[in-house]
C-alpha cells in the first residue's frame, strides 16, 4: 500500500488530495473548512480531512507531492523585479515576505504541521494540471491542453500522454498569457482577479463583441493558438494591478466595483470571450494536428470557461474530451498525487474519475444530533420516495430548497450534494434567486440539471454521456422549442450551463429530478451552489442551516430531514447558542 498526499497552497484555492494505492479517496479545498473564499493558506484542515477519510495517519504517508516548483517560480519573480527596476520595487517588497516565510519552506512546514519527514516531490505546475485531467480520465492515450494565468513560468502547454507518461511538447511563457488577458479584463470591469472571471463569462452573452478590434491590438495570435501580449497595455509584471494606461486609452476608464454595469461593459466582456474562444480553438486544433489523437484532456483555470469548452468538440476533430471537476489550481493537488503514484513511481493506473463527491459527508445520526441540540424544528422521513414526492412538490410550488446530501463536491461547482434547487419553469425564479438568496448581480445565470437520458431532448449537446457535462463544465444551446419551458435557466443567448446527472453517481438527486418531471412535465431543475455571495459552498450542517436562515431559502433538506425556515426562530441562525460555533 502506497499513500500519496497531494497539496496545492500559497497562491489561491489551496487544497489537498489523498491517493491510496492508486485510488483517489478524498479531496477538498481549504476554504470549505475555514470559510475564507479562495483560501491560499497551507491546507491543514483539508489535509486532516483527507487523512481521516482515508483512515491513515501522517506517519503512514509515503510521499507528499507539491503542485509546483517554488524555486523556479521564485526565480521568475526575481527576474520580474530586475527587469522592471526601479518601478517594480513596491510590488517586489510586498511579494517577498510570503516567499521567505512560507513558499520556500514547504518541507519545514510539513515537518512542523504534520510531523512528516518522508520524501516531498515538487512537480512542475502545468504537469500537475495535465496529470489532474489525464490520469483521472478514462483514456489510455490523449492530447493534452493546459491553460491558466501562470505557473512557474509556463502559462499554457500542449502535449501528448500515453499509458502512465505525459509529455508537454510546447509551452507559452510569462508574461504572455491568455489567462492573464482574461484576468486583466476581469479587473478592468470591476471584478476580482482569480475570483470573478466567471462573472465576465456570464456577462458576455448580454453584449456584442464590438470591442474585439480594440482588444486585438493588445495581442498577436498565432495559428497554433500561441499569444504574444503587447506589454505596453499591461502592468502586471511590475505593479499590483493588471491594466496599463494604454489599455484605458483604448477602452475608456475602468469600471469601479459598485458602479452600474453598462452596455459597454457587456460588450467588452463579449469581446474578450470571443478572443478566448478563438485562441482555445486554435490551440486545440494545433494539438490535434500534432498528436492525431481522438481524445483531448484539458486543465487549468481557463478550462473552467464552460462556454468555450462547449465549442471544442464541434470546432475541432476531437471525438472525446475530459475535464475533471476541479480544473483550476485546487485540482493540482489531485494531479500531483496521481502523477507521483503513476508516473514517478511507475505504478499501474487504477483510477478513473466517475464522480465529484470526494469531500466531507455527515451521517444521519450526526445531522440529527445537530438539529436536536439546537432545538431546530424538523420533519423526518423514513421513506425515501415520500421525501422525494414532498420536495418535488415544494419545488413545483416555487419554494427554494437547500439540498445537503452525502459527501460534498470536489471543485467549484455544486453538483447535487451542496446545492440550492428550484423551479426552472418559473420566469421569476432567476430574479428571486439572485436577489433574495444569492445576493448577487442580476445578470448571473443559473444552471439546469437534467438526467443524462433526458439531456438530448432539451439541449443541443454533442454527446450527453461526456463527463464534463456531469461537472457543469460545458455550455450548450437549449433547444429552441424548449426554451419557453425553461425560462429560469435559459441564458439571454438561449444557452445553458448543463449538468447531466447519472443515477449511479447520485441516485437521490437523479430520482428527485425525475420526480419533479412527473409533476411539471419538465425533468429539469435549477441548480446553483449552496452559498451566498462572497462565501464558500457550505460544508457542514451548521453552515447549511445558517445559510438558509440568513437568506430567502424556504426549506432545507439534510439527509432525510426537512427543515422549514418559517418554523424556526429567526434569531437562531446567528446566535452563539448554535452548537459548534
Amino acid at each position: 500500500m502506497v499513500n500519496v498526499l497531494g497539496i496545492s497552497a500559497y497562491f489561491h484555492d489551496s487544497s489537498a488530495a489523498l491517493v491510496k494505492d492508486g485510488v483517489v479517496v478524498a479531496a477538498a479545498d481549504e476554504e470549505r473548512f475555514t470559510r475564507v473564499k479562495h483560501d491560499n493558506a497551507f491546507p491543514i484542515n483539508a489535509i486532516n480531512y483527507c487523512l481521516k477519510e482515508g483512515g491513515v495517519t501522517a506517519e503512514q504517508i509515503d510521499y507528499v507531492a507539491f503542485y509546483e516548483k517554488p524555486f523556479i517560480k521564485f526565480e521568475r519573480v526575481l527576474n520580474q523585479f530586475l527587469q522592471s527596476f526601479p518601478s517594480g520595487g513596491y510590488t517586489f517588497y510586498k511579494a517577498m515576505p510570503p516567499w521567505l516565510t512560507q513558499k520556500l519552506r514547504i518541507r519545514q512546514t510539513l515537518r512542523k504541521k504534520l510531523g512528516f519527514r518522508g520524501r516531498t516531490l515538487f512537480l512542475e505546475h502545468h504537469m500537475a494540471h495535465a496529470a489532474s485531467s489525464y490520469l483521472a480520465s478514462p483514456f489510455d492515450e490523449s492530447a493534452i491542453l493546459t491553460i491558466d494565468g501562470v505557473g512557474e513560468i509556463t502559462t499554457a502547454a500542449c502535449g501528448y500522454a500515453k499509458g502512465n507518461d505525459i509529455t508537454l511538447t510546447r509551452r507559452l511563457e510569462f508574461p504572455h498569457s491568455l489567462g492573464l488577458l482574461y484576468s486583466t479584463i476581469t479587473a478592468y470591469l470591476g471584478f476580482k482577479v482569480n475570483n470573478d472571471e466567471y462573472k465576465v463569462m456570464g456577462l458576455a452573452p448580454y453584449g456584442k463583441p464590438t470591442y474585439y478590434d480594440k482588444l486585438r491590438k493588445t495581442l498577436a495570435i498565432g495559428e497554433d493558438g500561441s499569444v504574444h501580449l503587447d506589454m505596453r497595455y499591461f502592468v502586471y509584471t511590475k505593479e499590483l494591478s493588471m491594466a496599463g494606461k494604454k489599455l484605458f486609452e483604448e477602452l475608456g476608464p475602468p469600471r469601479k466595483r459598485e458602479e452600474p454595469v453598462e452596455q459597454m461593459h457587456k460588450d467588452i466582456a463579449a469581446s474578450v470571450q470571443k478572443i478566448t474562444e478563438e485562441v482555445i480553438i486554435k490551440m486545440a486544433r494545433s494539438v490535434y494536428e500534432e498528436t492525431k489523437s481522438k481524445n483531448l484532456c484539458v486543465a487549468g483555470g481557463v478550462a473552467l470557461n464552460s462556454v468555450a469548452n462547449g465549442k471544442i468538440l464541434r470546432s475541432t476533430p476531437f471525438e472525446n474530451i475530459f475535464i475533471q471537476p476541479s480544473a483550476g489550481d485546487s485540482g493540482t493537488s489531485l494531479g500531483a498525487a496521481l502523477y507521483a503514484y503513476n508516473t514517478i513511481l511507475k505504478n499501474p493506473r487504477k483510477y478513473v474519475q466517475t464522480h465529484a463527491y470526494l469531500g466531507p459527508g455527515y451521517s444521519r445520526d450526526q445531522i440529527k444530533k445537530y438539529l436536536d441540540e439546537n432545538k431546530i424544528v424538523y420533519s423526518e422521513f423514513r421513506d425515501e420516495r415520500e421525501l422525494l414526492q414532498k420536495v418535488s412538490k415544494l419545488i413545483w410550488e416555487n419554494n427554494v430548497i437547500g439540498w445537503f446530501q452525502g459527501r460534498m463536491e470536489w471543485g467549484p461547482r455544486a453538483l447535487g450534494a451542496r446545492s440550492i434547487l428550484s423551479n426552472p419553469c418559473n420566469p421569476e425564479m432567476k430574479d428571486i434567486l439572485n436577489l433574495k438568496v444569492k445576493h448577487r448581480e442580476a445578470f448571473r445565470p443559473f444552471a439546469p440539471a437534467v438526467c443524462v437520458d433526458d439531456a438530448d431532448e432539451y439541449f443541443e449537446c454533442d454527446v450527453p454521456v461526456q463527463a464534463p457535462t456531469d461537472y457543469m463544465l460545458m455550455v450548450y444551446p437549449i433547444r429552441e422549442e424548449k426554451r419557453a419551458l425553461l425560462p429560469a435557466v435559459t441564458h439571454v443567448d438561449g444557452s445553458g450551463r448543463l449538468q447531466t446527472v447519472r443515477r449511479e453517481q447520485n441516485p437521490l438527486y437523479y430520482d428527485l429530478i425525475k420526480e419533479f418531471g412527473k409533476l411539471s412535465g419538465v425533468p429539469v431543475l435549477v441548480n446553483t451552489s449552496f452559498n451566498i455571495r462572497g462565501e464558500p459552498i457550505v460544508c457542514e450542517p451548521r453552515h447549511a442551516y445558517r445559510c438558509m436562515m440568513g437568506t430567502g431559502i424556504d426549506f432545507l433538506v439534510m439527509d432525510k430531514f426537512l427543515i422549514a425556515r418559517s418554523a424556526n426562530p429567526k434569531d437562531m441562525w446567528d446566535s452563539e447558542k448554535v452548537a459548534g460555533d
